[in-house]
């Protein structure tokens, strides 16, 4: 299976077309609305409830941009879409819910986030959910060991790696020293066999994303694209940009 060339067609919102001065917030439902509004593909995260719910939502504790405070892991779903995105009155949503919202209508690029502890049940809540969606959709995660998940678990979807050029402890704490060389270079590549590649935009160019794109054909998605400068990066380097704090043509 390669990578549809809906992947890289137009530019991708991340965390939806969000913007904090007109009360829209990443990953609520207002920022995926605005994105299907403006023709782009939305990128979300989703984390893990104490129930096995996949839920949109970057952080894996609450209270950055919501009400509440704690691990999402210790909520239930019910529990977590009662939670209010700051100054607002939009809900957390759930993947499945954030698929009937888009419909089909842009293409969903969805990151899995991890603990890095090889728990596996939101690939597993994430296969249950696509089953039934029949609009463009692919998955990707830092986790070399979740994109086996994706691999293993739902062979249909596109799926990916998120990477960067190095790991560092501090900014990787849960993974531990060999998971993050494991990381590095894409070196787990041939078990994790993705379709396409999105890298750090600030991290371009790289030799382990050229292998990748100009010898094994998979696309180059690279986040998170702000600036002149890093448009021009990702211009020069990558297929398609992971994009916030601007609007780009559609």
């Amino acid at each position: 299976m390669r990578a549809p060339d809906w992947l890289t067609a137009r530019p991708v919102a991340h965390r939806g077309l969000h913007d904090r001065a007109r009360g829209i917030i990443e990953n609520m439902p207002a920022a995926a609305a605005a994105a299907i509004a403006g023709n782009f593909a939305i990128e979300c995260d989703i984390q893990l409830s104490a129930d096995g719910e996949a839920m949109v939502h970057h952080d894996g504790a609450l209270g950055r941009l919501t009400d509440g405070s704690g691990p999402l892991l210790d909520k239930t779903a019910a529990e977590l879409k009662q939670v209010a995105f700051r100054d607002t009155a939009e809900r957390m949503m759930t993947l499945g819910e954030l698929c009937a919202l888009v419909a089909g209508r842009v293409p969903l690029l969805v990151e899995v986030k991890s603990r890095f502890d090889g728990d596996r049940r939101l690939v597993t809540r994430m296969a249950e959910v696509f089953a039934s969606y029949d609009g463009p959709a692919a998955a990707m995660s830092f986790d070399p060991d979740q994109v086996t998940a994706l691999r293993e678990l739902i062979p249909s979807r596109p799926r990916g790696i998120v990477a960067e050029r190095e790991y560092t402890e501090a900014d990787w704490p849960r993974a531990t020293a060999a998971q993050r060389r494991g990381m590095t270079g894409l070196r787990h590549a041939f078990r994790t066999r993705p379709h396409f590649v999105a890298f750090a935009v600030d991290d371009l160019p790289a030799l382990a994303p050229w292998i990748a794109r100009n010898l094994f054909g998979c696309p180059l998605l690279t986040w998170t694209v702000r600036t002149p400068e890093q448009r021009a990066i990702a211009a020069r380097h990558a297929d398609q940009m992971i994009f916030e704090s601007f609007r780009p043509p559609a």
